[in-house]
C-alpha cells in the first residue's frame, strides 16, 4: 500500500509535468493574437515555443549532477520558483526579445522540475508501488497536449494572451508550497567534477536537434536549411555518445542502457510520445481545415482523448499486474496504431458518435502504453543508477514530446505528394489520410519493440509474480 507521503508527492509531480505541459503546447493558439500585439510576424512567435523547447530538452541531462551537488529539495523548491517567475515575467513581456529570453528562463525552471519530481517519487519507493505512483504522475501530463487548443482558444477569445502564462503563477505558487511541506531534504554527495566537455556536446546536439524540428515545422524556411541543422545535430549527439561512454566520470552515465527494460522504455516510448503528441495537434487542424468545424467544436471533440485517459486509469494498474507488460503493450499500441489509421478515414460526413468513439478510444491506448512504458524504465534499475536512469528517459520522453508537432507537419508536407499514390482522385483531406497513416506506421513500430521484451519484463514491479517458466 503506498504510503500518504509518497502520493502527495506523485501528485505534487503530476501537477508540475501537467503545468509543463500546458505551457509547450498552449500557446500555438494564440500566435497571431501575440503576433498582433508584439508587432512581429506569427513565423517569429514560433520562437516563443522553440525557445522554452529548447532550453528545456538541453538541460535535462544537467537534472542529476545538481541534485547530486545541491540535493533533491533545493534544486526541486528552486525549479519551481524559477518556472513560476518566469511565467510572470512572460505575462509581463511587452516585447518578443523579453518574452523569448523569459521563456528560455522558464525552460531552465522546467528542465529541472519534473526530472528532479520525479527523481524525489522515485526514491526510496517500493518497486511494487511503482506503477501506481507513476500512474499517478504521467496522466496529467498526457491531458496537458488535450486540453492546451481548447483553452488556449478560450482565453485568447475573451481574455489576452498574457494569461496563456499567468495561469501558471498560482499553480506555482501551490506548488511550491505544497513541496515546502512533503518534500524532505536527502543527504547530498560529493559529486565528480562537472563533464563540462559533455555538458557542451549533449546541450548543442539536443538544442540544435529541437531547433532543426522548428525549421521543419517552419513553411517560410527550406528543407535543405532543416536537413543541414539536423545532421549537425546528430553528429554533435554521436560525438556526445562517444565522449560519455569513454570519459570516466560523464554528465550522464549511458551505461545504464544495458539494462534492458529501460533501453526498452528509451526506444519505444520515444517513438510512441511522438504519436501521442502528434493526434491532438493535427486531429483539430483536420477538423477545422478541412471539415470546418468551429474552434470551440473541434475542442471539445478531442477532449475525447482525455475521457480515455481518465476512464482507463483505475484500470492500468490491475490491468498491467494481471497480464503482464508485454501483452498490454502490444495490444495497446496495436489499438493505436489502428485508431490513427481509421482517424485518416474521416469525413465530415462520419457520424459524430463515431468519431468521439475512435478518439476515446485513441486516449484509452495511450494512457495504458505511456503507465506501462513510464514505469517499467525503472523496474530493474537499482538505487545507485536511478538519477542517471531519470536523465536518460526523461530527456528522450520530453525530446519526443517537443518533437511531436514537428514530425506532424513533416509528415502534412510529404502527405501532398504522397497522395497522389493513393486510390482515387487527391482531396482537401488526402495529406492527413498519409500523415495519420505514417503515426500508425510509428505506432507499429512500437508494437515490434514490445514483441521482442522478455515475456517476465518489469516482474519486479507486478503485484502478481509471474508463473516460473517449465524447464
Amino acid at each position: 500500500m503506498i504510503d500518504k507521503s509518497h502520493r502527495a508527492k506523485a501528485l505534487l509531480v503530476a501537477g508540475c509535468f501537467f503545468m509543463e505541459m500546458l505551457d509547450g503546447t498552449i500557446v500555438t493558439t494564440a500566435a497571431p493574437q501575440m503576433a498582433r500585439s508584439l508587432h512581429v510576424s506569427s513565423s517569429a512567435i514560433g520562437l516563443v515555443i522553440t525557445s522554452f523547447l529548447l532550453t528545456f530538452a538541453a538541460l535535462i541531462p544537467l537534472s542529476g549532477w545538481l541534485t547530486r551537488r545541491w540535493g533533491t529539495r533545493p534544486v526541486f523548491l528552486a525549479a519551481i520558483a524559477v518556472f513560476t517567475a518566469a511565467s510572470l515575467g512572460c505575462a509581463l513581456s511587452t516585447t518578443l526579445p523579453v518574452l523569448i529570453a523569459m521563456r528560455v528562463l522558464q525552460g531552465f525552471g522546467g528542465a529541472m522540475m519534473v526530472p528532479v519530481g520525479r527523481l524525489i517519487v522515485l526514491a526510496g519507493a517500493e518497486k511494487s508501488d511503482l506503477l501506481r505512483l507513476m500512474a499517478y504522475i504521467v496522466w496529467p501530463g498526457l491531458m496537458a497536449p488535450v486540453v492546451a487548443p481548447l483553452a488556449g482558444g478560450l482565453i485568447t477569445t475573451y481574455a489576452s494572451w498574457p494569461w496563456l502564462f499567468g495561469i501558471n503563477i498560482p499553480l506555482g505558487v501551490v506548488a511550491f508550497a505544497i513541496a515546502w511541506r512533503v518534500v524532505e531534504a536527502a543527504p547530498t554527495e560529493r559529486p565528480p567534477r562537472l563533464d563540462r566537455l559533455g555538458v557542451v556536446l549533449t546541450c548543442l546536439g539536443l538544442g540544435g536537434l529541437t531547433y532543426a524540428a522548428h525549421l521543419f515545422s517552419d513553411t517560410d524556411i527550406s528543407w535543405a536549411t532543416a536537413i543541414a541543422t539536423a545532421v549537425v545535430s546528430v553528429v554533435l549527439l554521436a560525438a556526445a555518445t562517444r565522449h560519455l561512454l569513454r570519459t570516466e566520470a560523464p554528465l550522464v552515465n549511458l551505461r545504464v542502457l544495458r539494462i534492458a527494460t529501460l533501453r526498452t522504455s528509451v526506444s519505444g516510448g520515444s517513438v510512441f510520445w511522438l504519436v501521442v503528441g502528434a493526434g491532438p495537434f493535427l486531429l483539430p487542424l483536420l477538423f477545422q481545415n478541412v471539415f470546418g468545424w468551429s474552434a470551440v467544436k473541434s475542442g471539445a471533440v478531442v477532449l475525447f482523448i482525455f475521457v480515455g485517459n481518465i476512464g482507463i486509469k483505475p484500470a492500468t494498474t490491475p490491468m498491467l499486474n494481471r497480464f503482464g507488460f508485454r501483452p498490454v503493450l502490444v495490444a495497446s499500441t496495436l489499438v493505436m496504431a489502428a485508431a490513427m489509421a481509421a482517424a485518416g478515414l474521416l469525413t465530415a460526413h462520419t457520424p459524430i458518435v463515431l468519431t468521439c468513439a475512435l478518439i476515446l478510444l485513441s486516449g484509452i491506448a495511450r494512457s495504458v502504453a505511456l503507465t506501462a512504458f513510464s514505469t517499467i524504465a525503472y523496474s530493474d534499475v537499482g538505487p545507485e543508477e536511478m538519477r542517471d536512469a531519470n536523465s536518460i528517459a526523461a530527456t528522450a520522453f520530453q525530446m519526443s514530446a517537443g518533437l511531436a508537432i514537428a514530425v506532424s507537419t513533416i509528415a502534412l508536407r510529404a502527405g501532398g505528394p504522397l497522395g497522389r499514390l493513393l486510390p482515387g482522385a487527391p482531396s482537401a483531406g488526402t495529406a492527413y489520410t498519409v500523415a495519420f497513416l505514417i503515426l500508425a506506421l510509428f505506432s507499429l513500430s512500437v508494437t515490434v519493440t514490445a514483441l521482442r521484451m522478455h515475456p517476465d519484463a518489469g516482474a519486479r514491479v507486478r503485484r502478481v509474480r509471474p508463473v516460473a517458466a517449465r524447464p
